[in-house]
């Protein structure tokens, strides 16, 4: 049978106290000393060693291509400029992603910058800017009026753009809240517009 447990105290030489719990030969053993130091972790037999911390990528730097596993091959890179905080870009992309687009994100928090050199006009704005094999695309834009539109090249058009934030339009669905009616427009460098495909 195992005796009583008992605590010893043992001062060492510069003032560390040992001290111990004994029963039966056995001791759990921590170490103090007067200034309430504690060893490290790793200095402890059997301690899990500290976890390395995780790295952030760089602000403005592309997050990395986001791919499914049903990519379609005859479909370029889409690059996505959208807001770090946008929680409808990121739905959208995920919608692409889907309809298996192969997306590159970029987070800025300088979309207006963005928007301005790529040559978005101002009345087609919306939250995120996409640009694929040349083509421009502003907005909610539903993945398969993107496919089908790569896929026809209408001539002099520069790109399409679904204005505003249209609720029921492709990351802007909202749970017990009918669809908003929009369009999807083409625009083009000398300014001119038309409706590329309507959703009612």
């Amino acid at each position: 049978m195992r005796g009583p447990l008992v605590l010893v105290a043992t001062v060492l030489v510069g003032g560390v106290v040992i001290l111990g719990l004994w029963r039966g030969g056995s001791s759990d053993v921590s170490t103090s000393d007067p200034s309430g130091a504690t060893a490290p972790a790793s200095a402890i037999p059997g301690a899990p060693a500290p976890s390395p911390a995780a790295s952030a990528p760089a602000p403005g730097a592309p997050s990395g291509i986001a791919t499914t596993a049903s990519v379609d091959p005859s479909l370029p890179v889409m690059k996505v400029f959208k807001s770090p905080t946008c929680g409808c870009c990121t739905a959208w992309i995920e919608h692409l992603q889907a309809a298996g687009f192969q997306v590159e994100v970029t987070d800025t928090n300088d979309m207006v910058a963005i928007k301005t050199a790529m040559g978005i006009p101002p009345e087609m704005g919306s939250c995120h800017t996409a640009e694929i094999d040349g083509v421009l695309i502003e907005g909610h834009v539903p993945a398969a009026d993107i496919a089908d539109f790569m896929a026809e090249r209408p001539e002099g058009v520069r790109g399409l753009a679904v204005p505003g934030m249209p609720v029921g339009s492709p990351g802007m669905e909202v749970a017990g809240q009918p669809a908003d009616p929009y369009d999807v427009v083409a625009f083009s460098d000398d300014g001119s517009t038309s409706i590329y495909r309507s959703h009612r």
